[in-house]
């Protein structure tokens, strides 16, 4: 069995292999010889030393001193911005995003203040197409909560995609944007993360960069697999053929030619004609539909509009009716003023006059 000191150690080495102990000790207002004897099981770590380290060393407390994760601890891995010139990744709104992944992460703790066990993940794309079973694209979001236990929230105040693990729930964070397509690929990324267990602190920028590259593998390979794509007769697709199959597949055109150059080689001439062109000009253009209604529109719709999972929403209600929770997380979720909402609330107790100018002493 491992103690605190181990894991100190372990988590130097994650985070700071070349530091000193005695510069680690200094910091953390400790002496060199406490901090060593520390180390080794000599000495106990006070709680505050503890904190500073768990500060300096990007680690979870609760795992310091209990070698076992904190189930309320919000970790999360979210979708890169990758720039194909140069070849970086980064997140550029992370920060601006920090708080409502923070409000995100108390409702999901507020309605589920005992963890649950986490539901296991099939850990490969043809494993989770077969979970999700045919036409998942276009009710995505509805079948990863029904069919594997993956929450989906769309905010627009989110800049990108995120998931983390919270309550011993799994959540996909999205931004309403109404770009369905980038949705598509975002859950399908996010849920890659997810199923490759990527959520991890104090990950060096090469693990990042690594896990980021698998994660878009898997949505490659969960969105169009390879055998699909062989199916096509690319030679002799026409506009209104890779119009009816951007659709089907809810890609964008973009990501469609990354993914047949990055098997083949080469694109299809329709393929790269329009591959450096909006989706939605493709569609309009070039794409029918049976239905009387605009189904691409709708498909916008859907994906500008603010959403959290129905359960979690229960969740509170339950809480809210039971006296335990206030209404001011649910109002929250639902992009209304408290005052607004409607909910059943826990009776308020008469109280005898008499009684109570008793226990006042009156």
């Amino acid at each position: 069995m491992s103690g605190i000191g181990d894991r100190v150690l372990e988590q130097i080495g994650r985070s700071c292999p070349t530091a000193l102990h005695r510069d680690i000790a200094d910091r953390v207002e400790m002496t060199a010889d406490a901090f060593s004897r520390a180390l080794r099981g000599k000495r106990a770590f006070s709680s505050i030393e503890l904190a500073r380290l768990a500060d300096l060393l990007d680690a979870d407390i609760h795992w310091l001193i209990t070698g076992l994760p904190d189930p309320h601890r919000l970790v999360v891995a979210a979708r890169h911005d990758f720039d194909h010139l140069t070849g970086r990744r980064e997140v550029p709104g992370r920060d601006r995003d920090e708080q409502a992944l923070r409000d995100v992460a108390l409702a999901y703790r507020q309605a589920y203040p005992q963890p649950e066990r986490l539901r296991e993940l099939p850990d490969s794309p043809g494993a989770v197409r077969a979970a999700l079973d045919e036409g998942f694209v276009r009710p995505f979001a509805d079948r990863l909560e029904s069919r594997l236990g993956v929450d989906v929230v769309r905010l627009a105040d989110l800049s990108t995609a995120y998931s983390f693990a919270i309550g011993g729930q799994r959540v996909i964070a999205l931004p309403a944007t109404g770009n369905w397509f980038r949705e598509n690929w975002s859950l399908a990324h996010e849920l890659g993360h997810l199923a490759l267990a990527h959520h991890d602190q104090g990950l060096s920028e090469s693990d990042r960069d690594r896990h980021e590259a698998a994660a878009n593998t898997f949505a490659a390979d969960l969105l169009l697999p390879r055998e699909e794509l062989a199916a096509v007769d690319w030679n002799r697709l026409d506009a209104a053929g890779l119009a009816d199959l951007v659709w089907r597949w809810g890609v964008s055109t973009d990501a469609l030619a990354r993914r047949l150059s990055a098997l083949n080689g080469q694109l299809p001439a329709v393929v790269a004609e329009w591959a450096g062109q909006p989706t939605q000009r493709l569609l309009r253009r070039h794409w029918s539909s049976s239905s009387v209604e605009d189904e691409i529109t709708l498909r916008m719709d859907v994906a500008a509009q603010r959403r959290f999972p129905l359960r979690l929403q229960e969740a509170h209600l339950t809480a809210i009716a039971g006296g335990t929770l206030g209404k001011g997380t649910l109002a929250w979720m639902l992009g209304i003023h408290p005052d607004a909402l409607e909910v059943d609330l826990p009776p308020i107790p008469e109280v005898d006059i008499a009684d109570l100018a008793e226990a006042l002493g009156l």
